[in-house]
């Protein structure tokens, strides 16, 4: 079994928001130890649809939106402050995945299962970590319409015009057969965790994967 883990407040994980670089790799390395991993890969997140496969750990954030892996030992860590952090297993690789809107509207989910899939990856299983909720993510009625109009797993009403992103993904995974576990903990509710919508927060926490 994969070693799954998601973090939470006070312990800010990333690099780009403006926090203390050494105090953020001092949590990094913190993490590291507490999880009992070789080493622990980020990435430089930016909404992408790029997937990168990493078979050794690098000293710099990666530029992706998600991260596979072959190699036993090497975690994988998506960060997040209301996106989705989605964990993906198999008995043979590994991902870390960040989906927001634009992420979802990309396809990185798909292109992710497409990737592990062509390394030979069965029995998928995904989890879901602490994210914006449908009830809090209300986005412009336009915005809504877009997404719900190709993700209509993701849609609450057009008054309310929420967009409930985990639902979406638990959607898209299900139509692929992919069964998956969701924690249901909403990040802007829940103060145990950092969130950009609810108060603007530098802080980042991240969902942790490892062969």
């Amino acid at each position: 079994m994969p070693k799954i883990h998601f973090t939470s407040a006070p312990k800010n994980l990333a690099l780009h928001t403006g926090d203390n670089p050494e105090l953020v790799r001092k949590n990094r390395s913190e993490l590291q130890e507490e999880l009992h991993v070789d080493s622990l890969q980020f990435m430089h997140q930016t909404h992408s649809d790029v997937v990168a496969m990493v078979n050794a750990h690098s000293d710099r954030d990666i530029n992706a939106d998600a991260l596979i892996t072959q190699t036993p030992g090497l975690g994988l860590a998506v960060l997040v402050a209301d996106c989705i952090p989605l964990l993906l297993s198999s008995p043979t690789c590994v991902a870390a995945v960040h989906v927001g809107r634009v992420g979802m509207t990309n396809g990185i989910i798909d292109k992710t299962l497409d990737a592990m899939e062509g390394l030979g990856a069965t029995g998928i299983f995904a989890w879901i970590g602490p994210s914006i909720c449908g009830s809090c993510y209300e986005v412009s009625p336009e915005m809504y319409e877009e997404v719900t109009t190709f993700f209509p797993g993701s849609a609450t009403t057009s008054a309310k015009h929420c967009l409930d992103l985990p639902r979406g993904t638990i959607a898209i995974l299900r139509e692929r057969g992919i069964d998956t576990h969701a924690l249901g903990l909403c990040t802007v509710e829940n103060s145990q965790f950092f969130s950009h919508r609810r108060d603007k927060s530098l802080g980042r926490q991240a969902g942790v994967i490892c062969l």
